[in-house]
């Protein structure tokens, strides 16, 4: 309540033609019980000293699917990470040692007119893993889907793990980095 009132009191003044100096301008925080902004969840396990490859908060269950890249990651140079779960509670990542990490990557990308392919394969203990980021607007209507999918050992059937939103993904150079399949 007290909130709304400093910003009546402000859009009066100004409406008034009367200056209010900045420092009394201050964003008044709430108090225990009044309700306020809620941060945004996370969307991704990379930390802010990494590259964002891709990240997105998956479906069911509630958690995060992120490829993180040190900022400096070439062919020979930085590490390549994929993580699964909560910040603070990550439950899966791959390599866990960072060195060497780009030979243990596949990356994948088939483009061409109203058809974007992307896919970044990996295999851990003959589980296949397969992060994709795909559209098919040749379907009616188009198709845009995102996330990833595993495969067990001697499974034929794969679990996808869908995005929730669009992910946030920048795959540039990560032909020249990881061990690429183009088509």
């Amino acid at each position: 309540m007290a909130t709304m009132r400093h910003i009546l009191l402000i859009l009066a003044l100004t409406v008034l033609g009367i200056c209010v100096p900045a420092p009394r301008m201050i964003a008044h925080s709430p108090a225990a019980g009044e309700a306020g902004p809620t941060a945004p969840p996370p969307v991704t396990l990379c930390t802010r000293d990494e590259r964002v490859i891709f990240s997105c908060p998956v479906k069911k269950p509630a958690k995060i699917v992120s490829v993180c890249a040190s900022k400096d990651l070439t062919s020979d140079r930085g590490y390549l990470q994929y993580r699964f779960g909560l910040p603070g509670k990550i439950e899966l990542e791959y390599p866990k040692d960072r060195a060497g990490t780009q030979q243990k990557f596949q990356y994948t990308h088939y483009f061409r007119a109203r058809v974007d392919l992307t896919e970044i394969n990996f295999t851990i203990d003959g589980y296949q893993y397969q992060v994709f980021d795909t559209y098919q607007g040749e379907e009616k209507p188009a198709i845009s889907s995102q996330g990833v999918s595993v495969t067990a050992p001697g499974k034929p059937k794969e679990v996808s793990f869908v995005c929730r939103t669009r992910p946030k993904a920048d795959y540039a150079d990560l032909q020249a980095v990881i061990g690429s399949d183009q088509e």
